[in-house]
C-alpha cells in the first residue's frame, strides 16, 4: 500500500459554537497518502483551505499517540472511526477507499457542548474527577512501591481501568449518552487499590452525584460503550461501581 493515494469526499460537521446552527460543509482532497494518519489528512485539508483563505476545520489534538483523548470523533458513524481499540490519531488513511465519502461529526450528547466545529467541551469529565477521582488521605513520606502488598488480580485490574484517558467515546456511543464507564473506570482503578479504601465510600457517592449534575443519561447496558472504547475498558468495571455505590449508600445512611 505504500505511496497509493486516495481521492476523498469529506462530509464535515461546521459549527461557530455551542448556540449556532450547525451544518455539514463538503471538501474534495486529491492524492491522499495511504500512509497518512486521520489528523494529517485533516491538516492538509486545513493547510488547503488556508491557502484558499477559507475558514479550516476546528479539531483537537495534542499526543497523536493515543495518550490524551483528544481527538475524539465520530467518523461514518463511529466513534474513532471504523477499527476498534484505537483513537482517531492512530487510524491511518488505508483504511478507506478510493473514492470514498467520510462523514466527520464531533461527539453528540448534551454535556459535551461544541465549542467550534468538531471540538467539544469535555470538562463534565474534569469536574467529575474533581469531585472524588484522588487519594487524599496524609500518609506521612512515600513509601516504596513494593512495602504495600498488592495481589497481582486486583493490581492487574487496577491498571485496566486506569487506562481509561476520558475521551468520551463512551458517551458518545451510548444511546443514552451515559458515562458510566468513564466514572467506574475511575472509581474502579483507586477502589481495588489499598490506598484508596479509606475513602471509597465518599468517592462513588460524591462521583455518581456529580455525573448526575452534568446530566449524563442512564445506563442500560447495551455495551456499545466497552464496544467502542479505544482501551477496552471493561463494563464489568459498571458493575463494581454499582456494588461500591449500593454498599456506600446503606452505609451513609
Amino acid at each position: 500500500m505504500e505511496g497509493n493515494k486516495l481521492n476523498l469526499t469529506l462530509k464535515v460537521w461546521k459549527q461557530a459554537n455551542k448556540d449556532a446552527k450547525g451544518r455539514f460543509e463538503t471538501y474534495e482532497l486529491k492524492d491522499i497518502s495511504t500512509d497518512a494518519s486521520f489528523l494529517e489528512m485533516l491538516d492538509i485539508l486545513n493547510d488547503d483551505l488556508e491557502r484558499k483563505n477559507e475558514e479550516p476545520v476546528a479539531f483537537e489534538h495534542d499526543c497523536r499517540e493515543g495518550i490524551c483523548g483528544c481527538c475524539s470523533l465520530y467518523i461514518n458513524g463511529r466513534a474513532h472511526g471504523p477499527l476498534a481499540g484505537i483513537t482517531v490519531c492512530q487510524l491511518h488513511m488505508r483504511n478507506f477507499k478510493n473514492g470514498e465519502t467520510i462523514w466527520i461529526e464531533p461527539w453528540r450528547a448534551k454535556p459535551f457542548s461544541i465549542v467550534k466545529d468538531l471540538i467539544v467541551d469535555r470538562s463534565a469529565f474534569d469536574r467529575i474527577l474533581q469531585a472524588g477521582g484522588f487519594v487524599s488521605i496524609n500518609t506521612g513520606g512515600t513509601p516504596d512501591a513494593n512495602l504495600i502488598p498488592i495481589p497481582k488480580e486486583k493490581a492487574d485490574l487496577a491498571m485496566d481501568a486506569a487506562a481509561c484517558i476520558g475521551c468520551g467515546a463512551c458517551v458518545a456511543a451510548c444511546k443514552n449518552a451515559s458515562a458510566m464507564l468513564f466514572v467506574s473506570a475511575k472509581v474502579s482503578q483507586l477502589a481495588l487499590l489499598p490506598q484508596g479504601q479509606a475513602e471509597k465510600q465518599q468517592r462513588v457517592l460524591a462521583m455518581v452525584s456529580q455525573m448526575d449534575k452534568e446530566g449524563f443519561g442512564s445506563c442500560t447496558n447495551t455495551g456499545a460503550c466497552e464496544a467502542e472504547c479505544p482501551k477496552k475498558i471493561s463494563i464489568s468495571n459498571i458493575a463494581r461501581m454499582n456494588r461500591e455505590y449500593f454498599s456506600a449508600s446503606i452505609k451513609s445512611n
